[in-house]
């Protein structure tokens, strides 16, 4: 019997499409990082990278294809999140569905805990 590993961060189908379209004009090897900063108007915000080399600490999660890393510090404020992409009528962004934010402001990229 195998067992499932749950990982902390998960990315959905959505979202790996489109780091999988994004990545198309990068170099091979090329992972996208996505990290928790102080700032925005709700104290923290998100920030999203393209980078080539991963950190010993960082979580990796790997979806259909694509790389997504979450540096250790990052991961203990998005502990059950899921990193999504949404292309609706007032734009396309990449989302995180956090269920430890406490309140958020209202363009989605920043957040309280």
């Amino acid at each position: 019997m195998t067992e499932t590993l749950e990982l902390p961060v998960t990315v959905s189908d959505r979202a790996a499409k489109r780091i999988a379209k994004i990545l198309t004009d990068e170099a091979d090897g090329t992972m996208l990082r996505v990290s928790v900063e102080g700032g925005g108007c709700s104290g923290l915000q998100y920030k999203y990278d393209l980078v080539r080399d991963r950190d010993v600490d960082d979580l990796a999660i790997e979806k259909n294809g694509v790389t997504v890393l979450v540096d250790s510090v990052s991961v203990q404020y998005m502990e059950g999140s899921e990193i999504d992409f949404v292309d609706d009528l007032i734009g396309q962004s990449f989302q995180i569905n956090n269920p430890n934010a406490t309140a958020g402001c209202g363009c989605g990229t920043s957040f309280t805990i």
